[in-house]
């Protein structure tokens, strides 16, 4: 068998078989499949597709590519969360730490930056110290110790994603179904959670642009999920902006840190709430997720939310100090209020555009090398369907170099649409699936 072969096969439209996908993963994974035919042949996926066989296969594949995390002996039901990615999407920090303080134990490995969408791992290396490369033992202690963890993906665990992640960024093979699905189910196999609310991003920030789309990547993920015994669930989230205000590293986590103080904006409060709701649902310790959500408010209102997010940090080697005064966090050198050109109503916004944005600044990668710039960031003033005033601030760009917020800031202004005509809000969540 030859690795040139099987990229010809799926070149041509051909349907590749098990053992021919387990050799191209298993080769590329050991090193005997060099990057430049990876490459190729994720460019014949992103064109040619793939059957559900066909993607079922390539994420057992990828799930048994290294080990399998078995958290039994540590806890008796594991919750994980994962968000197919989004701009301003920090989900994470709150809703892991607010589900732990309820008594459910999350066990999340998360990743970086993927295009225009921000990686958790990256936000939480704004935090100065804060180990994202725990070992499996280090995983499973702090688990059994203080019921959360939230880091990267262990060398172990899904090795072949962890590869294929990386080059897919800077191949243009981001947003293939089943290559998404592939990656995400692969890393929640290996990394032996019981239950999984997936978040599942539809609209012009999100790799999905349609709904259906969006619930073909739902339902495909639920169905590889459901058959090795997880229960999962998710739900279709709005990406036709940015969730929250913030966007970019360090400024998502002040952002994630006034929420877990009860503040925050308000729909991004609401977002958690309900992911956390259903993850709580799934764990047993809600009836429904009406339940759940108010048992997530109540761990954010007493401050057990914040208290179990600064036993993570802490217990992960990171800067307590820093996140008790989040001025500390990375900070730019450069911070620009842009006005609205003209006034009228915010009728649309290129998500997309804005998360390319923070990539022009530095806070994302355009190479797989390279490094990020935590501080930077742009903090969106407006929903779609706010009334805006001529020359009150639309977006605030913060920098650390002058070219780079020229860039940003042409970027963003083309990235908004104001018009005279008012139109509607944009809803959150546009579903629930639960079956395949």
């Amino acid at each position: 068998m030859r690795a040139v072969d099987i990229i010809i096969k799926k070149r041509d439209g051909g349907e590749l078989t098990t053992e021919e996908i387990q050799f191209f993963v298993q080769g590329y994974t050991q090193g005997t499949i060099p990057d430049y035919q990876a490459a190729a042949w994720l460019m014949a996926v992103f064109l040619r597709g793939m059957t559900d066989r066909e993607t079922e296969d390539l994420t057992m594949a990828m799930a048994y590519s290294g080990d399998i995390l078995d958290l039994k002996d540590v806890a008796s039901f594991v919750v994980d969360k994962h968000s197919t990615g989004g701009v301003g999407d920090k989900v994470s920090l709150v809703v892991v730490p607010t589900v732990a303080a309820c008594g459910l134990p999350v066990g999340k490995m998360t990743g970086r930056g993927l295009g225009f969408s921000g990686g958790t791992l990256d936000k939480l290396e704004s935090i100065p110290g804060f180990r994202t490369d725990l070992t499996h033992e280090e995983f499973k202690e702090q688990l059994a110790r203080i019921g959360i963890v939230l880091t990267g993906q262990s060398l172990d665990l899904a090795p072949a994603d962890r590869k294929i992640y990386a080059l897919r960024d800077v191949t243009g093979t981001v947003p293939s179904l089943p290559l998404i699905v592939s990656s995400i189910m692969s890393k929640k196999i290996a990394a032996g959670a019981d239950a999984i609310v997936l978040d599942v991003k539809v609209g012009s920030g999100a790799f999905m642009k349609t709904l259906e789309d969006a619930e073909a990547l739902a339902r495909s993920m639920v169905r590889i999920g459901r058959r090795v015994g997880r229960q999962v669930v998710a739900l279709l989230s709005d990406m036709n902006q940015p969730l929250g205000w913030a966007v970019g590293n360090a400024v998502e986590v002040r952002e994630a840190i006034e929420t877990l103080h009860g503040g925050g904006p308000e729909d991004f409060r609401e977002h958690c709430l309900v992911v956390a709701a259903e993850m709580l649902t799934l764990g047993g310790k809600a009836a429904d997720p009406e339940e759940g959500k108010r048992l997530a408010a109540e761990a954010i209102g007493s401050g057990a939310a914040w208290e179990k997010f600064c036993a993570m940090v802490e217990a992960q080697g990171g800067d307590l100090s820093v996140v008790e005064d989040p001025d500390r966090l990375p900070r730019a050198r450069l911070v620009e209020p842009v006005p609205a050109p003209v006034g009228g109503y915010l009728q649309k916004v290129n998500a997309a555009e804005v998360g390319l944005a923070v990539v022009d600044l530095g806070g994302g990668r355009e190479k797989k090398e390279d490094t990020i710039d935590h501080a930077v960031g742009v903090i969106t003033h407006h929903k779609v369907g706010d009334r805006i005033e001529e020359g009150e601030p639309l977006f605030t760009i913060h920098a650390n170099d002058e070219h780079r917020l020229a860039m940003a800031r042409e970027r963003l202004l083309a990235a908004h649409t104001i018009g005279p005509e008012p139109v509607e809000p944009l809803p959150l969540f546009y579903g629930r699936i639960d079956a395949a």
